[in-house]
């Protein structure tokens, strides 16, 4: 799959996170659309409502057998004509040529390894909904771990990979204080989601650990702050910074509300956290050798 056709699945399927890869140092934009691209397409998978679960699971085993094998055919797969969207179906269709540009790419581990925990994740959430039984501690963690915290790990292996000089702590500390932050990121967005989960069958959390859990939420994402300190300014930085903001805004909206459907940041305040950021961009590069 060629860069322009890579661009414009991105431009179709990842709006929000676009943003981030805009402001990105070019290096590290086509790894992480790329990756973009694979965990949206299995996500798609895993959350239609119009595929059974059976030929969800069945559909995600394959795309696992594909990450050892480097082969899938998803064209064959048992997906019914109605079953997704046009749009969703153009990023299904598209998964044998991100297979192959995953295979050619010079961060093939790094990504492959990212994709099965993200998988590995997903399939863990299809067999065990529906249920009226919410997730133990433990369960939830982990969880959170596969799909999430797993992305903060590649984030800084990539970082030190392609701009070792952005990272001001070790790479081990980066690396954990970078799986808490995106734990965190995936806590607010069960926290946010977790009526109209439940709605789905998908009892992640119950309404007495609510408080505990806002609390967890927190921790996490002071250490996605401390991350955030030991980045040197500029791109990246802000890049990084922004699901910070965002998830620190959510997660107070929800304290506020706890009993709404689902809130949402206005677009006004997206802009002014976008704005904020932009003064890094400005240093001079003996200053910030990432901007």
């Amino acid at each position: 799959m060629e860069a322009r056709e890579i661009r414009h699945l991105l431009r179709d399927h990842a709006r929000t996170f676009g943003l981030t890869l805009g402001i990105l140092p070019c290096s590290l934009r086509e790894p992480l659309g790329l990756a973009y691209l694979l965990a949206r397409a299995s996500d798609t998978i895993a959350d239609s409502g119009s595929i059974p679960r059976e030929g969800r699971v069945a559909l995600l085993e394959e795309l696992r057998r594909a990450l050892s094998e480097g082969d899938c055919d998803i064209g064959q797969a048992k997906i019914r004509p109605g079953e997704l969207s046009d749009r969703e179906g153009e990023l299904i269709r598209a998964i044998p040529q991100l297979l192959t540009a995953l295979a050619g790419s010079a961060d093939g581990m790094e990504l492959i390894t990212l994709w099965q925990s993200i998988i590995e994740g997903q399939l863990s959430d299809l067999m065990r909904f529906p249920s009226e039984v919410p997730l133990a501690e433990e369960e939830l963690e982990r969880y959170c771990y596969h799909v999430a915290g797993s992305v903060g790990e590649t984030w800084t292996l990539l970082i030190a990979k392609h701009v070792p000089k952005t990272l001001l702590y070790s790479e081990q500390e980066m690396k954990r204080l970078g799986c808490e932050y995106g734990k965190g990121l995936q806590l607010v967005n069960i926290l946010r989601d977790r009526v109209e989960d439940k709605s789905r069958g998908r009892l992640y959390v119950k309404n007495e650990d609510l408080f505990a859990l806002y609390e967890q939420a927190e921790k996490w994402l002071r250490s996605g702050a401390m991350y955030l300190t030991g980045l040197r300014p500029g791109r990246i930085l802000m890049a990084t910074a922004l699901p910070h903001d965002l998830a620190v805004q959510t997660l107070r909206e929800i304290i506020r509300s706890p009993d709404a459907a689902r809130v949402s940041i206005p677009r006004r305040e997206v802009r002014m956290l976008l704005f904020r950021g932009l003064f890094s961009l400005g240093l001079p590069r003996r200053m910030n050798p990432a901007s």
